[in-house]
């Protein structure tokens, strides 16, 4: 056992100390062992976590999850730590910095009263602190570790400050049926590796049509996954209380269920509304 006061109350610099004591001499087996690899799908995890306290709108929740993330932040630091790489305060320092520079218009004597000028004058620092020299070098350094939905709208995003865009949302509407034309052909042709590479372009070319109508592609495919299983739901229900197994059923009756749940849930939906 290690020496530790406990308090009713404790600060950052005890989560420190007790990081350092968890990973110490005496301290946990577990936490000694941990590496930035063989924990980094935790912090993957816990940033999930948090995010959906937020959807769900839960303060305590939120508050206890933020602590998880705050906890994966010190643990990764400590790591460094004790390599003599950096440490918290290093850390502090460069966001502090980081946040410094790039709001001129409130730490310096740039003028930015709208949103959009905020943003302008964030992506040129962005640029010049990074060392990015090209629009390619901020469409590259969109990080790969995101969802592919999240990181392919990014790109996108950053392809239109550049003005490599479509015209209007028509177009990237049209954009949709053209790729879905090309890979109705590689489906035709059978040759996998093409059907993949056309399944792509259809996906990529979803997300800029989401962009355009202002839609958050992840949170709309998130959205309709949830709606589904809801669907899904219902339709076991009706199936399992006419006695049946609903693996049993070819999919033209499924359909029958599947039809009859939608329409519960919309009864149910506009109830509520």
């Amino acid at each position: 056992m290690v020496e530790y006061q406990q308090k009713d109350r404790y600060s950052i610099g005890d989560l420190l100390d007790i990081v350092k004591l968890l990973r110490g001499e005496g301290g946990c087996p577990w936490d000694m062992e941990q590496t930035h690899e063989s924990i980094k799908k935790d912090f993957l995890e816990e940033t999930c976590e948090a995010i959906e306290a937020i959807e769900l709108k839960d303060t305590a929740l939120l508050r206890e999850e933020l602590g998880d993330v705050l906890l994966q932040v010190v643990f990764h630091t400590r790591i460094e730590e004790e390599k003599s790489a950096f440490n918290f305060d290093d850390v502090c320092d460069e966001v502090c910095k980081k946040l410094i520079v790039r709001h001129p218009h409130v730490f310096g004597e740039v003028t930015a009263d709208t949103t959009d000028e905020v943003l302008k004058n964030w992506d040129s620092i962005k640029m010049e602190t990074k060392g990015q020299e090209t629009y390619t070098d901020t469409l590259t350094s969109v990080a790969k570790t995101l969802p592919a939905l999240m990181r392919a709208q990014k790109v996108g995003k950053r392809a239109m400050r550049a003005g490599m865009d479509f015209c209007c949302t028509e177009d990237a509407m049209s954009c949709i049926v053209n790729e879905k034309s090309e890979l109705d052909k590689a489906v035709a042709g059978g040759d996998q590796a093409e059907i993949e590479e056309e399944m792509g372009d259809l996906l990529f070319s979803c997300v800029n049509a989401a962009r355009h109508l202002e839609i958050d592609a992840e949170s709309a495919l998130k959205a309709a996954t949830e709606k589904f299983i809801r669907r899904f739901a219902v339709t076991e229900q009706l199936v399992t209380t006419d006695n049946i197994d609903m693996k049993t059923l070819p999919i033209e009756k499924l359909d029958v269920y599947w039809e009859k749940a939608k329409a519960i849930i919309n009864t149910e939906e506009n109830k509520n509304d």
